[in-house]
């Protein structure tokens, strides 16, 4: 099967979404503002990729912790282990790139680790977002700082304390 291309409006950007029957291959942010230029209505979304685009659709509307997705992203055999991994940070938490690769199996792999984190061709879905650096600053994001710290914030909204 041909390999199937939409777009969904986030509140951070258009993602294009890639992939085939096989699953999901990318998802990626753009920076340009195609809002205008894509009015992407539910008939035009590839039947491969609406399961993904309501998955989206329900992570920003703050209905989804955790993604059910067939994914096939393109890379090689350590990428594709440290993207697994990543799948293992849950929701509302983060992870460093000393514990990635300690969990990995490898702490001297962590430049190895944080390169194939920027490489994951799957955004959101893949919590790339969720790695920070060991003292807690948000280094590196391929989306853009900003994205990080608008996604972590999402997953972790401060709650008002109740005086009362």
């Amino acid at each position: 099967m041909d390999t199937q291309t939409t777009y969904y409006k986030t509140p951070i950007g258009t993602a294009k979404i890639v992939g085939d029957e096989n699953g999901i291959q990318s998802v990626s942010v753009l920076d340009e503002d195609f809002s205008t230029a894509l009015e992407v209505t539910e008939s035009d979304i590839p039947e491969c990729l609406q399961e993904c685009v309501t998955q989206l659709e329900d992570y920003f509307e703050g209905k989804r912790n955790d993604f059910d997705l067939k994914l096939n992203p393109q890379g090689t055999t350590f990428q594709k282990r440290v993207w697994d991994e990543l799948l293992n940070i849950p929701y509302n938490k983060t992870r460093t790139y000393l514990e990635q690769s300690k969990a990995l199996g490898d702490v001297k792999a962590i430049r190895a680790v944080a390169s194939a984190n920027g490489k994951n061709p799957i955004w959101i879905i893949i919590p790339c977002h969720r790695v920070i650096g060991s003292d807690g600053s948000l280094t590196g994001y391929a989306g853009g700082i900003w994205r990080k710290k608008w996604l972590l914030a999402h997953e972790n909204p401060v709650k008002q304390q109740s005086l009362f």
